[in-house]
């Protein structure tokens, strides 16, 4: 039996709202290891703090651990100002990382019909201004909600 329900469409469309593809001012509020035979990885809850249209709104997405993917988990750590100790005795201290804040590029990719969030690129907090600046003279020469670094 089908049944009709106003408004049940919109509640599902507000409970997740889509942060679109750009770059973004963000600061870790939780970070999580995952183990998996091929591909470890760590899901990491990202709180976006500019711009500040998409304030408080959360983005989750993760960071493998394997040998090819290595640098890119090496090169969030380092621009986003994890203590650089640890990461020399190779190690990742998960409750150190809630807090810290930094600079991300985020696109979306579909994969068997789920929509899955990709961190591309990262940078230090300090060149927010700089990185902002140049996305939304790129974005409005453009025309496209594509953002380049």
């Amino acid at each position: 039996m089908k049944r009709q329900v106003p408004g049940l469409a919109e509640a599902i469309r507000d409970s997740r709202p889509e942060v679109p593809d750009g770059i973004f001012l963000v600061r870790v509020d939780g970070a999580q290891f995952r183990w998996h035979a091929q591909k470890p990885f760590y899901v990491l809850r990202l709180s976006i703090l500019e711009p500040t249209v998409l304030a408080h709104r959360s983005v989750v997405g993760r960071l493998y651990c394997t040998q090819k993917s290595m640098w890119k988990l090496g090169w969030f750590l380092r621009d986003f100002l994890y203590d650089p100790e640890m990461l020399a005795s190779e190690q990742i201290d998960e409750k150190a990382l809630p807090g810290l804040r930094g600079v991300v590029k985020i696109s979306h990719t579909v994969v068997n019909g789920i929509s899955l969030v990709n961190l591309d690129g990262f940078a230090p907090a300090s060149q927010w201004e700089e990185l902002s600046a140049g996305s939304r003279h790129t974005a409005s020469s453009s025309q496209t909600s594509e953002v380049r670094p």
